[in-house]
C-alpha cells in the first residue's frame, strides 16, 4: 500500500473541503443570507457561526497542510487498492471535517423535553433527553405531580425556542398562577437544567431574555457527524428540528449544509479528476466511486467523462436556482434548493421543506413541478442526457434503464394517486392536487431527493408500504441518485431468468445482454448477485440493531410503531433517501434515536452512497498488506 500517495492525495481534500467553508462566510451577512420577512435588529446570530467556519476552516487546511507534507515526494502508480482505499478514507475524512462547523458554531439540534398527552384517563408522559447520549428517560418523582404542572410543562415543550412571554404562559395554559408553578418545577430534582427562566441565561436573545423557555441541545461530534454524512451522501436526513430561528441555525451554517449536497453530489473523487487531472489514476479512482455497475473504460476517456459530469451537474445547478429565483425564491433559498434538488439529496432552508412554497398559490405549484422536472433529470444517466441535449434525443428514449426508469414512476404514480383518492387522503382534494402530491412524492423517494411537499405518513397503508418498497430502488446509474440503482433490477430480473432456463435446460447458454449490447464483463453477473445479498443483510442487520438498542421510550406513548418506523429508518438512510415513516417521516427527523443508532445510520449512508466495497475493504486485514 503506497501510503504516502495517500496522504498526499487526502490532504488535498482536506484543504479543498477547508477552502469551501469559507465560501459561506458571505450568507452571515443578514442583506444577502437572511431568508426570512422579519426583521433583523442586530447580527450577533451570525457570531457564532463565523467562529464556526473559520475555526473549522483552519483546521481543515492544517490537517489538509500536515497530510501533504507527509505524502511529499511521493511516487508510484495509484492502483485499485489505493485508489479505493482513496475512496473509503476521503469520504470518512470529508465527514469530520464536514461536522466541524456544526460543532464549533454551537448550532442547536433540538428540545431537550417531549411531551406526551395520553388522554385524561392516563397520565401524560414528559420524557427528558441526557445530553451526551440522547437516551430518552421519562421524568418520576416520589411526590407526583399536578396537573397544573403538567399545564406548564405542556405548554413550554410546545413552543418554540423562543418559550413563552409571561402572558403567553398564563393564555396557554388558562392559569393565571403558571409563572409560579414554573418556578416551582424549576427547584424540582432532576427537572431544573431542563427549564430556563426569565433573565437567567446571560447574553440570551433579545426575543426571548425574558421568556419561559426549556433548554435546546447543542449538536456534539455524532449529531454533527451524522448532519455532515447525510449532506455529503446526499441523504438529506437531519437531526435538526428548527431551521428558522438563526439563533439555533446561522445562515452561514445553513449554506454549508447545502453545500455539501453540492460537493457530494458532484463526486468528491470526480472533483479529484476534474480539478487535478489524475491522468492514468483517474480511471481507478472513478470506477470505485461512481454510483451503479459499470463497464471498463479508457484511460484517456476518463478525465473527460468527469469534466463532462461535473459541467452538466454545475449547468443544471445554476439553471434551476436562476428559475427558482425569478418564481419568488430569495438568492439564498434558490441556490440552497438547488444544490439539494440536482445532488437528489433533500436539505431545505425551511421546517416544512419545499412544502413551505407551496401556500405561495400559483408560484408555489410551479415551483413544485419544476423541481420535480430537475429531480426526474437527477435521476438520470448524466452521460445519457448530454447526448440527447448534443443531438441524438432518440438515444434517452432507446436506453433500456431510462424507460425502466420512467415505467416504474408512472406505474407507481398511478397506483398511489388512484388509492389516494379511494381513500380521501390528506393531499387528495382535487384530481389536479392529488397528481400533484402523488407524483412529486413518487419522484422524490425514486430519486432519493427526499423533499417533503406532503406528509405521505398520513396516507392509507397501501401508499406508504408502496414509498417504503420504492426506497431500495433508486435512480439510474451515472446519477446522483442514490440507492440500488435501475439498472441493478434490471439485470437482476436477467440474471434470474437465465439461472431459472439453465435450471431445467442445462446445456443452454444464454448471453447476459443490455439492449442489443452483450455484456461481455463475466464478473458482472457475480458482482451484482453479491451486492443484493449483501444490501439484504445490512438491511436486516441495521434493523434488528436498532430494534435492540433503541429504547421503546423513544417513541414515547406510541412504542407501537418500533418496528416499522426502525426499518423505514435503516430503508432511508441505506439507500440515501433522508425521510421515512413514523418517528423519521416527512415531518420529523431523527433527533429523537440514540448515539449508538446515529453512528450505525452514518455507517449505513455512507455504506449506500459508496455503495458498500470501498468502505468494508478498508476493515480486511489483508488489503492493507503490501503484496
Amino acid at each position: 500500500m503506497n501510503v504516502k500517495l495517500l496522504c498526499r492525495l487526502l490532504g488535498i481534500l482536506a484543504s479543498l473541503i477547508g477552502s469551501v467553508m469559507l465560501l459561506s462566510l458571505i450568507w452571515a451577512v443578514p442583506s444577502i443570507g437572511y431568508h426570512t420577512d422579519a426583521v433583523v435588529e442586530h447580527t450577533a446570530w451570525e457570531a457564532a457561526g463565523i467562529r464556526g467556519l473559520v475555526l473549522s476552516s483552519l483546521i481543515s487546511l492544517a490537517v489538509g497542510g500536515l497530510l501533504f507534507r507527509f505524502g511529499r515526494g511521493a511516487d508510484g502508480k495509484l492502483f485499485r487498492k489505493e485508489a479505493m482505499a482513496v475512496v473509503g478514507l476521503s469520504w470518512i475524512l470529508a465527514t469530520f471535517l464536514g461536522a466541524l462547523p456544526y460543532a464549533l458554531s454551537g448550532t442547536s439540534r433540538g428540545p431537550s423535553m417531549r411531551f406526551f398527552d395520553r388522554g385524561e384517563q392516563v397520565e401524560p408522559l414528559l420524557l427528558l433527553s441526557r445530553h451526551r447520549t440522547n437516551v430518552w428517560s421519562a421524568w418520576k418523582e416520589s411526590s407526583g405531580h399536578s396537573a397544573n404542572e403538567y399545564a406548564v410543562l405542556k405548554a413550554i415543550s410546545n413552543s418554540s425556542a423562543r418559550g413563552l412571554s409571561r402572558k403567553e404562559l398564563v393564555s396557554r395554559t388558562g392559569m393565571s398562577n403558571a409563572p409560579g408553578v414554573f418556578q416551582q418545577l424549576k427547584s424540582k430534582p432532576g427537572l431544573g437544567s431542563y427549564l430556563i427562566a426569565p433573565g437567567e441565561a446571560r447574553n440570551a436573545p433579545v426575543d426571548r431574555a425574558a421568556h419561559y423557555r426549556q433548554r435546546w441541545m447543542k449538536m456534539g461530534l455524532i449529531d454533527s457527524m451524522f448532519e455532515s454524512q447525510s449532506g455529503f451522501s446526499t441523504t438529506g436526513a437531519t437531526v435538526l428540528n428548527d431551521l428558522e430561528d438563526p439563533y439555533l441555525v446561522p445562515h452561514c451554517i445553513l449554506f454549508w449544509r447545502s453545500s455539501t449536497h453540492f460537493l457530494g453530489g458532484l463526486g468528491i473523487i470526480a472533483l479529484f479528476v476534474v480539478i487535478l487531472g489524475q491522468g492514468s489514476a483517474g480511471k481507478s479512482l472513478m470506477r470505485a466511486e461512481m454510483p451503479g455497475p459499470t463497464q471498463e473504460s479508457h484511460n484517456s476517456k476518463m478525465q473527460h467523462t468527469a469534466w463532462l459530469f461535473a459541467a452538466t451537474y454545475t449547468v443544471l445547478n445554476i439553471v434551476l436556482a436562476i428559475i427558482l429565483f425569478f418564481l419568488g425564491m430569495s438568492v439564498f433559498d434558490a441556490i440552497c434548493h438547488a444544490f439539494a434538488t440536482m445532488a437528489t439529496g433533500g436539505f431545505s432552508t425551511y421546517n416544512a421543506s419545499l412544502g413551505h412554497f407551496v401556500a405561495d398559490g400559483v408560484n408555489g405549484r410551479t415551483i413544485e413541478y419544476v423541481v420535480m422536472f430537475f429531480m426526474l433529470l437527477a435521476g438520470t444517466n448524466f452521460t445519457l442526457l448530454l447526448i440527447s441535449v448534443m443531438g441524438n434525443p432518440l438515444q434517452l428514449l432507446k436506453d433500456v434503464e431510462f424507460k425502466t426508469y420512467i415505467g416504474i414512476i408512472t406505474g407507481v404514480a398511478i397506483a398511489i394517486i388512484t388509492m389516494g383518492l379511494i381513500n380521501d387522503d390528506q393531499g387528495f382534494s382535487s384530481p389536479e392536487k392529488a397528481i400533484r402530491n402523488g407524483l412529486f412524492q413518487v419522484i422524490t423517494i425514486i430519486t432519493t431527493t427526499g423533499f417533503g411537499t406532503a406528509d405521505f405518513d398520513q396516507w392509507n397503508h397501501f401508499s406508504r408500504g408502496v414509498l417504503l418498497v420504492l426506497m431500495f430502488v433508486g435512480g439510474c446509474a451515472g446519477s446522483t441518485g442514490g440507492g440500488m440503482k435501475v439498472i441493478r433490477y434490471v439485470l437482476f430480473v436477467k440474471i434470474l431468468r437465465i439461472e431459472i432456463e439453465e435450471a431445467y435446460h442445462p446445456k443452454i447458454v444464454r448471453q447476459l445482454r443490455i439492449g442489443d449490447k452483450p455484456l461481455e464483463d463475466q464478473s458482472l453477473r457475480r458482482t451484482i448477485m453479491v451486492y443484493f445479498g449483501l444490501i439484504a443483510a445490512l438491511f436486516a442487520l441495521g434493523f434488528l440493531f436498532v430494534v435492540l438498542v433503541e429504547p421503546d421510550l423513544t417513541w414515547g406513548a406510541n412504542a407501537d410503531n418500533k418496528l416499522i418506523d426502525s426499518a423505514s429508518a435503516v430503508a432511508s438512510t441505506l439507500n440515501n433517501i433522508g425521510p421515512g415513516l413514523g418517528l423519521v417521516g416527512p415531518t420529523q427527523n431523527y433527533s429523537s434515536f440514540c448515539a449508538i443508532n446515529k453512528v450505525l445510520f452514518i455507517g449505513l449512508m455512507m455504506l449506500g452512497r459508496l455503495e458498500i466495497f470501498p468502505i468494508i475493504v478498508l476493515f480486511a486485514p489483508r488489503f492493507w498488506r503490501d503484496q
